[in-house]
């Protein structure tokens, strides 16, 4: 058998525990920031949830749940997802506005 197939697949260099720690801490820093947005005025703490919570989400997704390393083909699939997703948000909460 030829070493090719015994090892079929090729893994992407990983980082290493520095990474994900600073990762962690941007996420720690991030929640004490939405902590802090959700006493201010509810409008205002409304753009600030809504702007923070997708980042946050975004770093875990990207980091901790490995997308980073995947190929072009997954990210896309992803990206039109959240897209679809987003845009089924908006018409939702526009008919819900204009009822």
């Amino acid at each position: 058998m030829s070493e090719h197939a015994a090892h079929p697949t090729e893994h992407a260099e990983h980082p290493g525990y520095g990474t994900f720690i600073k990762i962690w801490v941007i996420l720690v820093v991030l929640t004490g920031c939405l902590v802090g947005v959700s006493h201010l005025g509810q409008t205002a703490a409304v753009w600030g949830l809504l702007t923070l919570t997708p980042l946050k989400a975004g770093l875990v997704f990207y980091y901790f749940m490995h997308l980073k390393y995947e190929g072009p083909l997954f990210k896309v699939v992803v990206l039109v997802t959240l897209g679809t997703l987003l845009i089924f948000f908006a018409l939702l909460f526009s008919d819900v506005a204009f009822r």
